[in-house]
């Protein structure tokens, strides 16, 4: 079986995790102490994917719970699905990182990072056939950021060959908890970039804009938040955990979704999103479905994919269907928006079908795109470092931790890299079509004439200005 290793870390992340934990157990029909109340064998057949069998029909989450502080362990300790992780499992320090990145990456986490290494190893060995690890945390903290990081490095010396895959929580400015999330975000895009094989961006000001706009919650609670990102997260790993028609795992996805390896970063989406009194009035569709999940509504990631194109795109759809109407659907899409999917990909979408739905829908679809639009959130977070990090403000509480602020600049060049990587290639297209254009025709290209009449406009309007100076 292909096995994954989950790691939550630092508050938001077990938070997330175990919502997660919460849905898929529900999913896989277990009850909160891991024993099997389910009625199909397909639920049965790949648990084995998340969960270790233990004595006597429990089933247990292969699941390492990671924070610097203790209150966040308790309280899952205390949840509904407390007795669901092993004991073993929980590692928290005493002292917390106080949402400093160094804390979490060089002092206080490289203190713990051994023992999670241990028990990581330890849930490893136990794997028939380990396919990766996937870990949740935010990047606005102090743990999840900067020891989550740590651990990514450390997995990553020893599993070198294995799929790392993120959940990571990108800081939002309309959701911001802490003043430093800059420094710690950036810092923390700067390792991510080198050692992770997929990342999922996920965005608070976007779970609350759909909790809003879509869902039509007036009061939105970070458990609302948790579960739509736990639809996603659930989503994506379907095509594991049950058997379908088509089957995508981890490295199937990496493979297809990664055209350029720092280009790694994902845009999730969930469909479908009604609000709770709305249900029985809308019939849900192939056509609805794929309509929704490429909706800009629908996005958890708070840029707008219609400023960008798609390099690539998967999509997971669930529930019985036609394997015949999704490929049709996806490719009208694709016909229908042509402008915006880049053309020197062909074939850039991936579908997988699987036939057990979630709890309580009919079908579902979770989308996930690699969309050059993503620069946005890395610009908006690099504007924010670059503010405070002219005055050098906060930053004797990093260096006093043993950090150089050369390794601010580092990861400030290497984040500003990445956005214009992602805008080389947004711009890549048009350049492209117009050197094949004047090889095959000796006339000027559209693209030409259009250059030539924009620059007589621009000409035009300086003349203008000038005269009206």
């Amino acid at each position: 079986m292909r096995e994954i290793v989950h790691l939550q870390i630092g508050q938001c992340g077990n938070q997330i995790g175990s919502k997660f934990w919460e849905v898929i157990s529900n999913e896989h029909g277990l009850n909160a102490t891991g024993m099997y109340e389910g009625d199909s064998d397909l639920l049965l057949e790949r648990l084995n994917v998340y969960f270790n069998e233990a004595h006597g029909g429990k089933y247990v989450p292969r699941a390492v719970l990671v924070d610097l502080e203790p209150g966040t362990m308790d309280s899952i300790r205390g949840s509904r699905i407390g007795s669901l992780f092993r004991p073993d499992n929980f590692i928290h320090g005493n002292s917390g990182a106080g949402n400093n990145w160094a804390k979490g990456h060089y002092t206080e986490g490289a203190e713990l990072v051994e023992q999670v290494i241990d028990r990581v190893r330890n849930e490893s060995e136990s794997c028939d056939c380990l396919q990766g690890f996937q870990l949740v945390h935010s990047l606005g903290g102090g743990t999840g950021s900067g020891m989550g990081t740590l651990i990514i490095n450390k997995i990553r010396e020893e599993y070198p060959d294995r799929i790392m895959n993120t959940f990571s929580i990108m800081p939002s400015p309309k959701v911001s908890d802490t003043v430093v999330e800059p420094y710690n975000a950036t810092l923390s895009v700067h390792q991510l970039l080198e050692n992770t094989d997929e990342t999922f961006c996920i965005d608070n000001e976007a779970l609350y804009d759909i909790c809003f706009r879509t869902l039509k919650l007036t009061t939105p609670t970070y458990g609302d938040l948790n579960h739509l990102v736990c639809m996603t997260m659930s989503g994506v790993t379907t095509s594991l955990r049950f058997p379908g028609q088509l089957n995508a795992d981890l490295r199937k996805l990496a493979v297809n979704m990664v055209p350029f390896p720092r280009l790694h970063f994902f845009m999730p989406g969930f469909a479908p999103l009604t609000p709770r009194g709305s249900q029985q009035y809308r019939a849900l569709s192939v056509p609805e479905l794929t309509q929704q999940m490429f909706d800009a509504r629908n996005m958890m990631t708070a840029c707008d994919p219609r400023r960008g194109r798609y390099l690539t795109v998967a999509a997971m759809f669930r529930g019985r269907m036609s394997t015949k109407q999704v490929d049709e659907q996806m490719l009208l899409m694709q016909q229908k928006n042509s402008s915006y999917f880049v053309d020197w990909i062909p074939h850039n979408v991936k579908v997988a079908v699987c036939d057990i739905p979630p709890r309580g829908l009919k079908m579902a679809s979770t989308f996930i795109g690699n969309n050059t639009a993503i620069q946005e959130i890395f610009r908006r977070v690099g504007e924010q470092f670059s503010l405070m990090f002219r005055r050098k403000a906060f930053l004797h509480w990093y260096t006093g931790e043993g950090m150089d602020e050369m390794e601010f600049s580092e990861a400030e060049s290497n984040l500003n890299d990445l956005v214009s990587e992602y805008q080389q290639y947004q711009d890549a297209t048009a350049d492209f079509d117009s050197e094949v254009e004047d090889e095959e025709v000796e006339a000027p290209s559209l693209a030409e004439t259009a250059k030539a009449l924009s620059h007589v406009e621009t000409v035009t309007e300086s003349s203008q200005d000038n005269e009206d100076k």
